[in-house]
């Protein structure tokens, strides 16, 4: 019997996992169906699409690989095992999204007033910095670009999450700036995906601190149970 000692027991992590997974969907479904504004992975896609056609999904898909295989420079070993749970992550969080997403657009949400819109994409981004604060701290395994962003708040930035996050904000922004290049306009980038850029870091932070308190940064669940065979 595999004994992994850490900060919270198992339990504890994976309803915090679960939870996470569900409230990120539900975040993201929200900022979509208000219409003011995706996230900056989903922007960049959306921009690399209108310059090249190519479909969004499979670029989201595309970018959650790239991440994945980042995560294996920054971690310096080979962890097939992290890479394979971080691309299951993506099916389950993408099917999740579509879900929450359909409903939402049922309920006709999409088409309410702006001003009723706008809070709603503004309350999406606080539910999925709050979602990444408690799967990060479970550390189970997560969307691999939350997980570069957690790789490198701790072993790279001195626990800083507002570095990590506006670091890995740097690509998708480059690559939205050269899209507006050729494109001479920038799309799917507005008031909601701003607050994200200024306030994921803060409001991630924030969630350690206050959501869920007594769930602290756990080590890697691959990573102790490498530790513990090597005992």
């Amino acid at each position: 019997m595999i004994v992994i000692r850490s900060v919270n027991t198992l339990k504890t992590r994976i309803i915090a996992l679960v939870f996470g997974l569900l409230l990120n969907a539900f975040g993201n479904a929200l900022t979509i169906v208000s219409g003011c504004g995706s996230g900056i992975w989903t922007a960049a896609c959306v921009n690399i699409h209108q310059l090249f056609g190519f479909d969004v999904g499979l670029m989201i898909f595309i970018f959650g690989i790239i991440n994945a295989l980042t995560n294996q420079i920054l971690i310096k070993h080979i962890d097939v095992l992290r890479f394979v749970e971080e691309l299951i992550f993506i099916i389950f969080f993408s099917s999740f999204i579509q879900i929450f997403t359909n409903y939402f657009e049922s309920l006709g949400w999409n088409h309410l007033s702006l001003y009723i819109r706008v809070p709603m994409a503004l309350i999406g981004v606080c539910c999925f910095c709050t979602a990444i604060s408690l799967y990060q701290r479970a550390n189970i395994f997560m969307h691999p670009n939350d997980d570069t962003t957690n790789i490198l708040r701790f072993d790279y930035l001195k626990g800083s999450a507002i570095k990590s996050q506006l670091l890995d904000f740097a690509p998708p922004i480059t690559i939205i700036l050269i899209c507006a290049i050729f494109l001479h306009r920038i799309y799917s980038v507005s008031i909601g995906t701003l607050f994200s850029i200024a306030f994921n870091g803060v409001l991630i932070q924030t969630a350690d601190k206050y959501v869920f308190p007594s769930l602290k940064h756990n080590e890697n669940i691959n990573t102790q149970i490498q530790k513990h065979f090597e005992k």
